[in-house]
C-alpha cells in the first residue's frame, strides 16, 4: 500500500494541472520511516499571479451560478470522495502518518461538509424589513468573493475542506494552500471537485514557501477573504497582511484544552473518552484534551486509570494492523515534544508513562502521561500539539474554572461531571468557543467551530460558517 504514493505531484491551476518542470521543489517525506517518497513543485510567482487572475475570471460566473447547481456539484464531489476514500486514505497515511483506519474516516467525514454546505447554502434566507406600504427593504447574503485559504498539516483533508466547501457553496472562487508536508490528499480532493465538474478557474491549490505564498496572495487585490487554521504567531501576521486591504478573516488558531473532571462524574467513562481522544493523531490535534484538571478526591485513582488506558495504546507504521496511533508528522515534532517533557521534569513533575522517543525508525513518540506538572512549566502554557496528557488537581469549582481560563488560548473545553448546576455554569463561565460536558465532541458539520482570545475569531461549519464567505447587504426601496 505505502508505494501507491506519487513520485511527482502537481498544482493546479485555471482548469491545468502542472508538473514540476523546472520549479524548485519541495521534498516530502513519511513520517513513518524518515524517507523522501515523492517531490511537489512550488508555484512560482507567476504561477500565483495565473491563480488569481483564473479565480478573478471565475468569481462572478460562479457567482452568477444558481444555488441548485452548485449543489449538485458538491454533492457529486462528496460521493466521489466516499468511492475513492480507501484510496486518498492510503495517500494520508503515506504523508502524514496517521493509521489507515483514522485517515479513511477523515475522508468520508470531510466528503459530509460537502454536502451540508450544498444543502445549507439553499437555505441562507434573507429577511424584509417592516415598512410604510409602497415602501421595501430587506436583507440579502452575496458571496464575498475570492478567497485564500491556508491549512495545515494535521488533517489533510479536514481542514481544508472547511475552507473549500463553504466557499464553493457560497458563490466564492479559492485559491487553496495546503501544507507541503501533506500534498498528495487534498490534491486528490480537489481532483474530485474537478471531477464532478467544478468549472476552471473556482478553485485552484498550489504550494511553495508559506510566507511567500500567503503574502503575495494576500496583498493581491483580487483576495477579498482569507481563512486559516494554524499558528498564533502566523495567523497574527496574516492578520496584519489582510488588515492593509481590509480583507476579512477567519482564523482558527489552536488551543490547549482543558479537561475539568469532578468527583462526582462517571470516572469510567470519563477515562474511557479521554485516554482514546488524546491520543487520536498523535495528540496532533487543536482540540486534543490535553490540560487535566482533576479534582482532589479522584485524582490518584484518575491518573493511574488514564497511564493505564495509555499503555495499552498501539504504536506503530500506519498501515500496521490493530495500530491506534502512528508517528508525530515531521522531524521537528519529536525534538519539540521531548524538550517540553524535559522541562516539565526538570521543574517536578512526575513521568507516569512514556516521556521518550519512541524506539522506532521515523518520528516516534511514547504516549506520555505527566502528572502534578507545575504552572510554571511550559507544557501547561504552551499547547505541546503531541502524544503527552498534562494532569494537575484542583479542589473547588472556582479554582477549576480559573485554571482553565488561565491561558491566553479558548478553542476547545470539555468537562465530566453529573451535577446539571456544575454542567451550566462551565457551559456559562469557560471562555473557549467551544465546550463539550460529558463527551468530547466539538466538530460536527453542522454546528460553528472556532474560538476566543489568541485561538482566533469567526467560525467554521454549519450556517455560521457558510456566511463567512459571504457579505450582508441592506436594500431600501421606496
Amino acid at each position: 500500500m505505502s508505494n501507491a504514493y506519487p513520485k511527482k505531484l502537481q498544482l493546479h491551476i485555471d482548469g491545468e494541472w502542472i508538473d514540476g518542470e523546472d520549479r524548485e521543489v519541495h521534498q516530502v517525506v513519511n513520517p513513518a520511516t524518515g524517507e523522501t517518497i515523492s517531490d511537489l513543485p512550488k508555484a512560482t510567482k507567476a504561477d500565483l499571479d495565473r491563480a488569481l487572475d483564473a479565480a478573478d475570471r471565475a468569481f462572478p460566473i460562479w457567482r452568477d451560478t444558481p444555488v441548485a447547481e452548485r449543489a449538485v456539484i458538491l454533492h457529486k464531489a462528496a460521493d466521489l470522495m466516499r468511492e475513492r476514500a480507501p484510496e486518498i486514505g492510503r495517500l494520508m497515511t503515506c504523508e502524514q502518518g496517521k493509521p489507515l483506519g483514522q485517515a479513511i474516516g477523515e475522508v468520508t467525514a470531510s466528503a459530509s461538509h460537502f454536502d451540508i454546505m450544498a444543502e445549507e447554502a439553499k437555505r441562507c434566507y434573507g429577511r424584509v424589513l417592516v415598512r410604510p406600504a409602497g415602501q421595501n427593504s430587506f436583507v440579502k447574503y452575496q458571496p464575498v468573493g475570492p478567497v485564500a485559504a491556508f491549512s495545515p498539516w494535521n488533517f489533510p483533508i479536514f481542514t481544508p475542506v472547511r475552507k473549500l466547501a463553504p466557499a464553493i457553496a457560497a458563490g466564492c472562487s479559492i485559491i487553496l494552500k495546503p501544507a507541503e508536508e501533506t500534498p498528495a490528499s487534498p490534491i486528490e480532493m480537489i481532483r474530485c471537485l474537478v471531477d464532478a465538474g467544478l468549472p476552471s478557474g473556482v478553485v485552484q491549490i498550489v504550494f511553495g514557501d508559506p510566507a511567500e505564498v500567503s503574502s503575495h496572495l494576500i496583498a493581491s487585490p483580487v483576495i477579498r477573504k482569507i481563512s486559516f487554521t494554524g499558528s498564533v504567531p502566523v495567523g497574527k501576521q496574516l492578520m496584519k497582511l489582510a488588515a492593509e486591504g481590509m480583507k476579512r478573516t477567519t482564523m482558527e488558531l489552536g488551543g490547549h484544552a482543558p479537561v475539568l473532571v469532578f468527583d462526582d462524574c462517571d470516572i469510567e467513562k470519563a477515562l474511557d473518552l479521554t485516554a482514546m481522544q488524546k491520543y487520536r493523531n498523535a495528540g496532533q490535534v487543536c482540540v486534543s484534551p490535553t490540560r487535566f484538571y482533576v479534582q482532589s478526591g479522584i485524582y490518584d485513582r484518575f491518573v493511574k486509570g488514564f497511564a493505564e488506558r495509555a499503555a495499552k495504546v498501539s504504536v506503530g507504521d500506519g498501515f500496521g494492523e490493530g495500530i491506534e496511533m502512528g508517528p508525530l508528522a515531521n522531524p521537528r515534532r519529536p525534538s519539540s515534544v521531548g524538550d517540553m517533557i524535559n522541562d516539565a521534569k526538570s521543574k517536578g513533575a512526575e513521568v507516569m508513562l512514556g516521556g521518550n522517543r519512541h524506539d522506532k525508525q521515523g518520528f516516534f513518540f511514547d504516549p506520555t502521561v505527566l502528572s502534578h506538572v507545575p504552572l510554571d512549566a511550559n507544557i501547561m502554557n504552551d499547547e505541546p500539539f503531541g502524544p503527552v496528557a498534562v494532569m494537575r488537581p484542583f479542589d473547588t469549582l472556582d479554582e477549576a474554572i480559573e485554571q482553565a481560563n488561565r491561558l491566553p488560548l479558548g478553542l476547545a473545553a470539555y468537562a465530566f461531571t453529573n451535577s446539571l448546576r456544575t454542567a451550566n455554569l462551565i457551559g456559562d463561565k469557560i471562555e473557549a468557543g467551544m465546550v463539550a460536558i460529558n463527551n468530547l465532541t466539538v466538530s460536527p458539520g453542522d454546528a460553528p467551530f472556532g474560538g476566543v482570545k489568541e485561538s482566533g475569531h469567526g467560525s467554521e461549519d454549519g450556517p455560521d460558517g457558510l456566511k463567512a464567505y459571504m457579505v450582508t447587504k441592506a436594500i431600501h426601496q421606496a
